[in-house]
């Protein structure tokens, strides 16, 4: 093979590597997530979710407890925003590990929840205290349940 020819086959090799990477790239995963206006851990959430393969239309609400509520998620277990993905609602600050089992298995179920503002969550401040524990919402009103602890 002479010299030319062994360029011009890798640049033609060069070439076809852009394509396959864009032909394997995931589609970003839209998500809508709804906040209180003046809460910045939740725009910190929105940041760690877009830069994890998801795209976010975040919107402001003074009705977030009603949204969780109709979305399924019980008083007692709200997290601090509400995010809607695919057909499941994700509420809290859900590690994306977690949000991608629940998308990838495909249960039966309305949707996750990780309780309150944990310290050192994905969004939040500080240093992780201790293992975070996500609840499943079941569609039947069955109790909630551990889907995952990270």
């Amino acid at each position: 093979m002479t010299r030319r020819k062994f360029a011009a086959a890798l640049l033609a090799s060069a070439a076809t590597v852009p394509m396959w990477r864009q032909a394997r790239a995931a589609p970003a995963i839209p998500v809508t997530l709804y906040k209180n206006p003046s809460c910045d851990c939740c725009e910190g959430y929105a940041r760690y979710l877009d830069h994890n393969g998801f795209t976010v239309d975040v919107r402001p609400t003074n009705d977030l407890a009603e949204i969780s509520r109709k979305a399924g998620i019980p008083a007692a277990l709200q997290g601090c925003h509400t995010a809607f993905i695919g057909t499941y609602v994700v509420d809290g600050h859900v590690p994306v590990p977690t949000i991608r089992k629940l998308l990838d298995g495909k249960p039966d179920i309305v949707g996750i929840t990780l309780p309150g503002m944990p310290s050192g969550s994905p969004g939040m401040e500080g240093d992780k205290a201790g293992p975070l524990t996500v609840y499943a919402i079941s569609r039947d009103g069955a109790p909630p349940r551990i889907f995952d602890v990270d």
